[in-house]
């Protein structure tokens, strides 16, 4: 919105600041982690009194998760409104990828809601079947996926890209929106299965959202793709500002949800920023980079495909307890020590996603 003003400039004032794409992606961080250190405490007094009891604690978890009960969820709320006023404001709202991946977190956070709604008010775990929303994710990232198709340049349209062999090119044909369905769907689902411990999710996420806000930034521009040997998609330059607008966003719910937690992000909130981190990866063209940079989330959804699978063929489990951050807690380790570990893992993989930009 605030791009408009560009309409007053005649070069060299302030209001040509709003051309770039640096300055409002600055801009942008900043008014959403504003919004979360404002609005994170009167948010977390209201859900705490609509609430009551709390998030619902599963009996077959770990024994110290019993001590947070009574915590608050739909903490997700909270990054999800300073996401979205914060994009609002600082993007531009002609851009057709912001408004995809804007779409797609919005829509699969209302599942989400409706998810962590269900388990509160029921006080049950379960919340709205699995196949439900499974189903409705799937509707939302073929929508995403097909507008996203719709987008990208000719040449690029239903192709897929490979990191390191960069002229390569797979095209997908039909078989395109099915993947990128996949991807999006397993995105949200993946950070969803991870979001399991304090603080354990959103740090991941912000790391995946900063390297993939640096990408589409590249990918959006024709100099750096020349330079680097990337395929130039048009246009999603734009993202960068969604993405500082995560981060912000996801710093200011980090001060309310560091341990001990005093609110939880919930499915409102994973189920979201999943979508987005997919909803990304597909606009950018960057789907197989996102397995790199989003490889904790990979790991934590393979672990409990892996126990489920092979409990049902033997009756035996692989994991003490899946997802595998359970499995840790399980053989001793101290929560903050696995998220910390965690957080350090995600950090190396982005930095292996970044240098995928340079090898030839």
């Amino acid at each position: 919105m605030l791009y408009l003003l560009t309409e007053f400039s005649s070069g060299g004032d302030v209001f040509n600041l709003f051309r770039y794409i640096t300055f409002r992606a600055g801009g942008a961080f900043l008014t959403a982690l504003i919004f979360g250190f404002m609005f994170g405490r009167p948010l977390i007094d209201i859900l705490r009194r609509k609430q009551g009891k709390g998030q619902p604690i599963r009996d077959d978890g770990p024994q110290t998760h019993f001590a947070k009960a009574g915590t608050p969820t739909m903490g997700g709320l909270l990054i999800l409104s300073a996401l979205l006023v914060s994009t609002l404001l600082w993007a531009r709202l002609d851009n057709p990828y912001i408004w995809i991946v804007l779409l797609v977190t919005m829509a699969f956070g209302l599942i989400g809601f409706a998810d962590d709604y269900a388990k509160v008010t029921k006080q049950n775990t379960k919340g709205v079947s699995g196949k439900a929303r499974f189903g409705l994710g799937l509707i939302i990232a073929a929508l995403a996926s097909f507008a996203a198709s719709s987008f990208h340049p000719a040449e690029l349209t239903h192709q897929l890209a490979f990191p390191f062999f960069k002229d390569a090119l797979l095209n997908l044909w039909w078989f395109f929106i099915p993947f990128g369905m996949i991807v999006i769907v397993g995105s949200a689902n993946a950070v969803n299965l991870t979001d399991g411990l304090d603080g354990l999710a959103i740090m991941p996420v912000m790391i995946a959202a900063s390297t993939f806000g640096v990408i589409a930034y590249v990918v959006g521009n024709f100099n750096y793709t020349q330079y680097l040997g990337v395929h130039f998609v048009p246009g999603t330059g734009e993202i960068l500002i969604f993405s500082a607008a995560l981060v912000g966003g996801g710093l200011g719910f980090l001060w309310y949800n560091a341990p001990p937690a005093a609110v939880f992000m919930g499915d409102t909130g994973s189920l979201a920023l999943g979508g987005a981190l997919g909803a990304i990866a597909v606009c950018t063209k960057h789907e197989i980079v996102l397995a790199i940079v989003g490889g904790l989330f990979v790991v934590e959804a393979m672990s409990v495909i892996i126990q489920v699978a092979y409990f049902k063929r033997t009756g035996k489990r692989v994991f003490l307890m899946a997802p595998i951050h359970h499995h840790f807690e399980k053989k001793g380790w101290a929560e903050p020590q696995i998220v910390i570990r965690f957080w350090i893992i995600s950090l190396i993989l982005a930095l292996i996603g970044l240098a995928t930009l340079k090898v030839r």
